[in-house]
């Protein structure tokens, strides 16, 4: 066994990850995580772990590592898998992904899968997305296995999740899981990506995030009907392709839902704002342009509405025919508590007398998911944090994009996304990474996640 410390172990395996080049261009053959399974599984070689592999593609591999709590072993509580609240288990769910988005190498300053290390800084795909945190589950895991393996086994279970197929949104990988084999691993309480990073107050104070929930999704097509004829006698009529237009200047001058519960307030009072403008954007009166949030204007924005983007827009054929049908699909994301029936209704609000004109059909369909801080996992990390940053607040936020902890509070689990940024990196830092050219991560910080990691788990599978 090394005698390295978890950071430069986490460290190392980041390194090894990152040069797998595990890509995932968005089809099923693609990917290859079962090079990241088979690297994994050979770093837990030898501890008292289990291990299953889950393949439902040709080489696109989660692997599941466990270590099994004495709760479970002294017939206390069941194990759990089978039941979306885990029989009250008490397990611990550590979901990092091992695939990566593509590069445009020509754009890259360092080869994006050397993991090339320069004053500090390891540059490569994935390091922040998510491999670092990846690795780090892996070294926490495999320091608990050790302990077991000394007679110190947890008294709760710690389940190690590598997962495939996350930048697709899962189809191969953990929503794949969670439909087909639910019994795979334990969702009650869950870790995964996108937390730590620093806010800073406009007079000083320091904020560190720890993601509680994400949007959901909403995608809609409208059917919008318009008047058929010829192109050279258009007098009295409407063309579908001018009602399209009507359409989405009435979608884009809209007003849409926006949120006012604790979460967003908590978000926005890190910021330290004048109290004009906090109570504004707290309270939905706000009817400025987020300018006040610099480089996260987009993201304050989106975590505090539900957003409505034109994406796609179709209509015609020969150009002396009027159209009388035209597509516009709507990409629609939502905050909690928004359902579909909400999103619809809002839709023919904006729309006016058009709506009579209009269809809708609903395409994907995910709702928001969010957990709650008053639990003994959000306690661990907000502790944790709390003595490596002292001073700083610890902020739950909500995230707008999507992560594999959706599946786990759709189980009835709770789910957090986690990190920790000894570099300061703010929350705009950190999401300027995202499928980046050029993607890196401090050093300092591969090893604060680890460290910080282990504290939670410890405390967490100890005492919680």
């Amino acid at each position: 066994m090394s005698t390295q410390s978890l950071g430069e172990q986490t460290v190392d395996l980041l390194a090894c990850l990152v040069r797998l080049g595990c890509v995932n261009d968005l089809t099923a053959d693609s990917g290859g995580e079962e090079r990241a399974a088979d690297l994994l599984e050979e770093f837990f070689e030898g501890l008292p772990v289990s291990i299953e592999r889950i393949t439902p593609h040709p080489g696109r591999t989660t692997l599941v590592v466990t270590v099994e709590g004495t709760q479970v072993a002294d017939g206390l509580q069941g194990r759990g898998h089978g039941s979306d609240q885990g029989h009250g288990t008490g397990a611990l769910t550590l979901i990092g992904h091992t695939d990566v988005v593509p590069v445009d190498e020509e754009r890259w300053t360092h080869p994006p899968f050397g993991a090339v290390t320069q004053d500090g800084v390891m540059w490569g795909r994935g390091t922040v997305d998510m491999l670092h945190l990846t690795a780090a589950m892996a070294v926490v895991t495999r320091e608990v296995a050790r302990r077991a393996q000394e007679g110190a086994p947890p008294a709760r279970s710690l389940v190690f999740v590598a997962a495939a197929d996350e930048e697709a949104r899962g189809g191969l990988g953990v929503p794949w899981i969670g439909e087909h084999r639910p019994d795979a691993f334990p969702w009650e309480a869950a870790l995964s990506e996108m937390g730590g990073a620093h806010i800073r107050g406009r007079r000083g104070g320091d904020s560190v995030v720890v993601v509680v929930g994400e949007k959901g999704a909403a995608q809609r097509r409208l059917h919008i009907r318009g008047d058929a004829g010829h192109g050279s006698v258009p007098l009295g009529r409407t063309s579908a392709v001018e009602r399209l237009a009507q359409v989405s200047a009435a979608l884009s001058s809209a007003r849409w839902p926006t949120a006012t519960d604790e979460v967003w307030a908590s978000f926005v009072r890190a910021f330290e704002f004048d109290e004009t403008t906090e109570t504004s954007l707290i309270d939905g009166t706000y009817d400025g342009d987020y300018s006040e949030f610099a480089d996260l204007a987009a993201f304050a924005h989106a975590i505090s509405h539900v957003t409505v983007a034109q994406t796609v827009a179709r209509s015609g054929g020969p150009i002396n025919v009027m159209p009388s049908h035209a597509t516009l699909e709507l990409d629609i994301r939502t905050l909690p508590g928004v359902d579909d029936d909400d999103v619809d209704a809002a839709i023919v609000a904006a729309l006016g007398n058009l709506s009579e004109h209009v269809t809708i059909e609903r395409l994907l369909s995910e709702p928001a998911t969010a957990s709650s801080i008053d639990t003994g996992l959000y306690r661990a990390i907000e502790a944790a944090l709390s003595r490596r940053y002292p001073g700083a607040r610890v902020v739950p936020v909500l995230m707008p994009g999507g992560t594999d902890l959706r599946v786990a509070r759709r189980r009835g689990g709770i789910g957090y996304g986690f990190g920790a940024y000894d570099s300061g990196a703010s929350l705009g830092d950190v999401y300027a990474q995202l499928h980046a050219h050029d993607e890196h991560i401090a050093l300092a910080d591969v090893r604060a996640t680890a460290e910080v990691l282990h504290e939670v788990v410890t405390e967490y599978l100890t005492h919680s």
